[in-house]
C-alpha cells in the first residue's frame, strides 16, 4: 500500500466502520493487508472479517460487483468467504475521510488453515483440490448474468499505477511493460477462454478444512480476463521462491502443479479454458510485471534483504527480456 493511503487511514475510520457493523473498537484486531486495511474480530462466537477499501483503489460500484459475485458463486456451491451485512443491512459503508474515503465491507472468516511455504510445493493433492476449485470457479463465470459489473484487465490496479511507482530510471522495464499489454491484447476474447476470474488465487487466499475442501476469499482483485490467468497466477507462487540457480526445481513444481492440477479442473467433464497451456508463459509474465510494481509501491526497498535483492534483479531481468518464470525449463517454451 502506498505510503499516502497508510496516512490518511486513522483509529477513528476504524472506529466509525466497526460501529457500522455493531462493533466495538476494541474487539478489532489488525491482521494487515496489502491494498486495503483488515481486521478480524468476534461475535456471537463466530470470527468474521472487516476490510476498509480506500476510494483511490475501488469504486463503490466495483465493490458492489464483487460482492455480487462472491454471492453467486456461494448460492451455487462453491466454498467462499461470503459478505456480512452492516447494521443498517448495507453491504458496504463509506467511511468519509480527507481526500480519500474508505469502503468497510464485513465477510465470514474461512474455516480450516492457510497452507504455506514450504508445505504447499510438491503438494500434488492441493493442486488437484486447486484446479477443483478453479475449474467450478470459471464454469460459473461462463453462465454469470451479473447487475453490476467488475473492470477488465488492462484496468488493474497495477498495472496503471506502474509508471507511479516504478523509478524512472527503469525506462526498460516501463517499455517491457507496453510491449507485454499489447500482447495480451492481442490474446483472443472467446466465451470460453474470457469471463470473470478470482485474479489472485493463491495460498494467501484460501484455507484447507480437515476434510481437504479449500475455502476461497479476498476477491478483491475479481476482474474480466482470461481464465488462464487464474491459472497463472497460482503457478507463479509456487515458482518464484525458486531463484534463477533453482530452475531444476522450478520445472518439478512446473510439471507437478500441471499435471494434477489439470486431473482437478477437468473433473465432471470440464474443460480447461482454450488456449490455457500456450498462454501460461504470457500471464506469468504480467504476474512478474504486476509483484514488481507492487514492491516497488508497497515496500522500502532502500536495504532490501539478499532474497527481496535476488529477485528483484532476476525479476526486471526476465521483464526486460520477455520471458517468464518457465521459459527455458526442459524446452517449456523458447
Amino acid at each position: 500500500m502506498d505510503p499516502t493511503t497508510k496516512s490518511n487511514f486513522l483509529d477513528h475510520h476504524a472506529a466509525a466502520g466497526a460501529a457500522r457493523f455493531g462493533i466495538s473498537p476494541a474487539d478489532l484486531t489488525f491482521i494487515g493487508g496489502f491494498q486495503n486495511f483488515i481486521y478480524a474480530y468476534m461475535r456471537d462466537g463466530l470470527k468474521y472479517m472487516l476490510r476498509f477499501t480506500p476510494s483511490t483503489l475501488r469504486t463503490l460500484e466495483g465493490i458492489a460487483a464483487e460482492l455480487e459475485w462472491i454471492r453467486y458463486v456461494a448460492e451455487h456451491g462453491l466454498s467462499v468467504s461470503v459478505p456480512v451485512p452492516s447494521v443498517g443491512e448495507e453491504d458496504i459503508e463509506r467511511i468519509q475521510g480527507v481526500g480519500i474515503d474508505f469502503y468497510a465491507t464485513s465477510f465470514t472468516y474461512a474455516p480450516g488453515r492457510k497452507i504455506g511455504y514450504p508445505e504447499c510445493l510438491g503438494n500434488s493433492s492441493l493442486y488437484e483440490q486447486c484446479g477443483r476449485m478453479t475449474g467450478r470457479l470459471h464454469e460459473l463465470s461462463k453462465g454469470y448474468q451479473p447487475r453490476a459489473r467488475r473492470h477488465t484487465w488492462e484496468h488493474n490496479a497495477y498495472l496503471l499505477q506502474a509508471r507511479a511507482y516504478i523509478p524512472a530510471e527503469q525506462e526498460d522495464v516501463l517499455l517491457a511493460l507496453d510491449e507485454l499489454l499489447a500482447e495480451v491484447a492481442c490474446l483472443p476474447v472467446t466465451d470460453f477462454a474470457f469471463g470473470l476470474i478470482h485474479g489472485d488465487i493463491n495460498v494467501g487466499n484460501f484455507t484447507v478444512d480437515e476434510s481437504g475442501e479449500l475455502t476461497l476469499f479476498d476477491f478483491d482483485e475479481c476482474q474480466y480476463s482470461w481464465y488462464a490467468e487464474d491459472i497463472a497466477v497460482q503457478l507463479y507462487y509456487l515458482l518464484y521462491v525458486f531463484g534463477e540457480d533453482s530452475k531444476a526445481e522450478r520445472l518439478v513444481q512446473y510439471e507437478l502443479f500441471k499435471d494434477h492440477f489439470e486431473k482437478g479442473y477437468t473433473e465432471e467433464g470440464r474443460q480447461l479454458p482454450d488456449g490455457w497451456l500456450a498462454q501460461l508463459p504470457l500471464f506469468l509474465r504480467l504476474r512478474d510485471m504486476i509483484v514488481y510494481v507492487g514492491m516497488h509501491r508497497s515496500w522500502d526497498l532502500s536495504q532490501p534483504d539478499d532474497w527481496t535483492s535476488d529477485f528483484l534483479r532476476d525479476c526486471r531481468m526476465r521483464i526486460t527480456s520477455g520471458i517468464s518464470l518457465i521459459d527455458g525449463l526442459n524446452g517449456t517454451t523458447s
